[in-house]
């Protein structure tokens, strides 16, 4: 069963700000979430569907339009991070690795991060891409979920297909299946399940 919105109730969001690099956003004692993928994986559509927000993130139907480490503070209990999406082609090389540079010192580098939510167009097979981000993740022992979006565009046994190809996929990367959700902006589903779960790792800290 879908929601028209989460049931979650998300009262105050306070945008904190957009930051080219990690060593000039401000700190703070929140647990962090980020959230990140390729470009186009749809990744504004569902932090706006999560936060029930139409325009809290920026969409568009073209790629690479988050260029730098936005901040939210939800609730006054954590803090989401939307960042730059990788494997955009359309850009420069130096456009590119400047992301990179920025994406990867976040990552290393913020001590409030908690979790990474790294998003998974489940419509396409697994792209080299997002194979090794996650190894990155793995290699560098960052705490990750992933999330599968856009499941209202399949069948339901072509979404469990699909799925269970990308799960095999990382059968060489990592000994234990990572935790994963599955999500759709346009029909209305997983917000809560992701939600529920970034409440008791936030209440964990």
């Amino acid at each position: 069963m879908t929601n028209s919105v989460p049931n979650h109730r998300i009262d105050s969001i306070t945008f904190l700000g957009s930051f080219p690099k990690v060593s000039i956003a401000p700190k703070h004692k929140l647990p962090e979430f980020a959230f990140i993928g390729r470009s186009n994986v749809g990744k504004s559509s569902l932090i706006n569907y999560l936060c029930d927000r139409k325009k809290l993130a920026k969409t568009s139907g073209t790629p690479g339009k988050t260029q730098l480490i936005n901040l939210f503070e939800v609730d006054h209990k954590w803090v989401l991070a939307d960042l730059p999406g990788y494997g955009y082609a359309r850009i420069s090389k130096k456009m590119r690795a400047k992301w990179s540079v920025m994406i990867e010192e976040y990552l290393r580098q913020r001590e409030s991060l908690i979790t990474v939510f790294l998003l998974i167009d489940s419509r396409v097979s697994p792209q080299p891409s997002d194979l090794e981000q996650l190894t990155w993740l793995g290699k560098n022992h960052i705490p990750f979920s992933i999330i599968f979006t856009k499941a209202d565009k399949l069948k339901p046994q072509e979404l469990d297909e699909n799925i269970t190809v990308f799960l095999k996929a990382l059968n060489n990367i990592f000994d234990e299946e990572p935790n994963y959700f599955i999500t759709s902006s346009a029909g209305r589903r997983g917000a809560d399940d992701v939600l529920d779960y970034i409440d008791f790792v936030a209440n964990l800290e």
